[in-house]
Formats: C-alpha cells, sequence, structure tokens
C-alpha cells in the first residue's frame, strides 16, 4: 500500500527573521512496508511540537560542535526532525506494534519512516488530551521541571523571575514555583499574555516588557529585595539587567535565548563582577540532560494536572501546511503558551 506524504522543508538557509519564502511543501509516494530485520518503523504524525531551537538548525554556519550534537544543520530539501507525537503503521521492531502511540523524533510530516537509531517511546496517554504529551507532559515540562528543580535547586519562598513567562516553557516554570510557595513575576510581550499570567495562571505579577524603556528599573520595581533564580528564555538585555538585580548565589537556568536568534548583532552581556562577587551561577542546559527525572516529571505533573493545580497552555494549528506560519509566529510572539501544529486525526 502507498500513500502520498505531505511535509515541509527548508529551501533555503535561514539568518534571521524566517519567512513564507524559506520553507517548501513537499509530497512524495511512500510504501506503507518495511523490510524484515531493518528495524524500521513507519508512523502517522498526529501532533507535532514547534520549538524556536530549530531556526539555529537553518542556519548557514549551523554546526554540531557548537551545539554538542543537539542543534545539528538541516539539509535543505530534506525532512525536518522534530518532537512529536503519532501513531504506529507498521513496524519491524518487537517493541512496537501498529496502532501504538509513541513519542519521539518524527518529522514537520503526514508521516515518518524511522530507521533503527531513532528515538521514540512508546506513550501511555494516562487519560489526558495527547497534545499534552507534546507540551506540558512533554519536552517543554521537562525543561521547566529540570530547569528549576535540578539546575537551579529552587526552595520554597525564593524570588523568581521568568522571561518569555507566557511562552510553552516559562508559563509551566511559573507555575511549578508558586506550587513550592515561591513569590514569582514573569515579562511577557502583550496585555493579554500579562493578564494571563496574572490572572489565569497564578504568577504574583508580570509585566510587558515592551512598555518598559529600563529593564533593570523595572526589575527593581518588582523585586526590591533582589532575585533568587532567574529562568532565562531569552538572552540579551533581559539577561543582563537580571544579573544586576540578582541576589548573592543566585541562579541562572539558561534555557533558550529567543531574542538572539534572528539577530547575531545581539548578545548577552552581564556584569561578570556582578557574577564574581555575588557568586552567581549561570548554567545552560538542555532537557535531554536529565530524562533520568522523566518519571518522576511525569508522575508529579500527572497529579498537578489531575487536581487542577496546574493549567496546561496551548496554542494549536491544524494541518501540516500551518508548519511555517506556526514557526514564524514564535518570533512574533504570536504564541500563548505551547505552539503544536496537529497533523492528522487521533
Amino acid at each position: 500500500m502507498e500513500v502520498t506524504n505531505r511535509y515541509v522543508v527548508v529551501k533555503t538557509h535561514v539568518e534571521a527573521m524566517p519567512s513564507l519564502s524559506d520553507f517548501e511543501l513537499k509530497s512524495e509516494s511512500l510504501k506503507l512496508s518495511v523490510e524484515p530485520g531493518s528495524k524500521d518503523v513507519i508512523v502517522r504524525n498526529l501532533y507535532v511540537s514547534i520549538d524556536p531551537y530549530q531556526l539555529n538548525r537553518m542556519k548557514s554556519n549551523s554546526n554540531s560542535q557548537r551545539s554538542g550534537g543537539f542543534a545539528i544543520g538541516i539539509v535543505l530539501g530534506k525532512e525536518i526532525d522534530a518532537y512529536g507525537l503519532a501513531k504506529v503503521v507498521v513496524s519491524d521492531k518487537e517493541e512496537f506494534a501498529e496502532g501504538d502511540l509513541v513519542v519521539g523524533l518524527i518529522s514537520w510530516g503526514e508521516y515518518t519512516k524511522i530507521g533503527s537509531e531513532g528515538i521514540l517511546r512508546k506513550l501511555d496517554p494516562m487519560g489526558f488530551p495527547l497534545s499534552y504529551h507534546v507540551g506540558v507532559l512533554g519536552f517543554s515540562g521537562l525543561t521547566a521541571y529540570a530547569g528549576l528543580f535540578e539546575v537551579c535547586k529552587l526552595k520554597p519562598g525564593e524570588k523568581v523571575f521568568v522571561s518569555a513567562a507566557c511562552g510553552s516553557v516559562g508559563n509551566l516554570v511559573g507555575q511549578y514555583a508558586k506550587l513550592l510557595g515561591c513569590y514569582v513575576v514573569g515579562s511577557a510581550g502583550t496585555k493579554k499574555k500579562v493578564d494571563l499570567l496574572k490572572e489565569k495562571l497564578g504568577f504574583d505579577d508580570a509585566f510587558n516588557y515592551r512598555e518598559e524603556p529600563d529593564l533593570k528599573s523595572t526589575l527593581q520595581r518588582y523585586f526590591p529585595d533582589g532575585i533568587d533564580v532567574y529562568f532565562d528564555n531569552v538572552g540579551a538585555e533581559m539577561q543582563e539587567a537580571a544579573v544586576d538585580v540578582m541576589n548573592r548565589f543566585g541562579r541562572v537556568a539558561v534555557c533558550g535565548v529567543i531574542s538572539e536568534y534572528t539577530n547575531t548583532e545581539r548578545r548577552a552581556a552581564p556584569n561578570m563582577l556582578d557574577v564574581i562577587y555575588k557568586r552567581i551561577k549561570i548554567q545552560g542546559f538542555l532537557a535531554a540532560d536529565h530524562v533520568n527525572i522523566l518519571a518522576d516529571f511525569i508522575s508529579t505533573t500527572a497529579e498537578y494536572l489531575r487536581s487542577g493545580k496546574m493549567i496546561p497552555v496551548e496554542d494549536i494549528s491544524e494541518g501540516v501546511e500551518s508548519v511555517p506560519t506556526a514557526f514564524m509566529g514564535l518570533f512574533r510572539g504570536d504564541n500563548m503558551g505551547k505552539k503544536i501544529v496537529k497533523i492528522g486525526q487521533e
């Protein structure tokens, strides 16, 4: 049996803000069969995660050495791998059977053929909507959880600042920190997002960074006693201002620097004397570094969701053709919460 597989590719290297002309929707015939002994699996993609880091893979100077093998450059015209959720169509791996739900590296496409070295994990939905397993119970959630509790060693009552707080990771960071009894302030780019953080997600306060000409003064206003933990999703001037206002032995978890992805001239330059004399820890990290706590993260977060203590915020587009627009929207700040594209029907 054959199907037509539609998938999104990059036509040219993307050095700054992505545009529709950088992408192409391709179609090709795909045989729904695998060779015995190949260990190949073919899946029908249901949900795919849309993440800013993919832009770094699209640049002409993308290299695996700088990224430690994580953000390996995308080959122009070829399928783009991304985290997502799918249903097994045919499998030569004994651990997967037709109809199984799986999460792992699939593609920005309708079907994915995954080789023996592919990264897949069988999924138990646990009664939650499938989209949760791409966001709050997926790598976005693990990133927030690991950054706070493994990297920053967050303690009850500490003062936490979260940038891009209405994004896929930031909104969860704030909710985890509040559940531990911390004081939490977030920054976002619109009044609607600020209102969501304060009125629905329980942040103690939030501000629109676009309306604040002096970020250091703004942070001093919201944190008169200083910042203990800064969860950085932005980089650039926001990181500099946060370090200026941090307390001694403060911790910075650097999850992403989205403001620097589209502008190579913008680079964070924190005051290193502050870093030294305040003994501030600044650590970059990846969720993949912390898969050892995956079971604890899932069980804890699932309980928070069931009890209503955590609220997932999702922004879902539909159809593989919407992937480029969804991706571009990340860099305009369009998304509210986790950006996902629903590729196929469950």
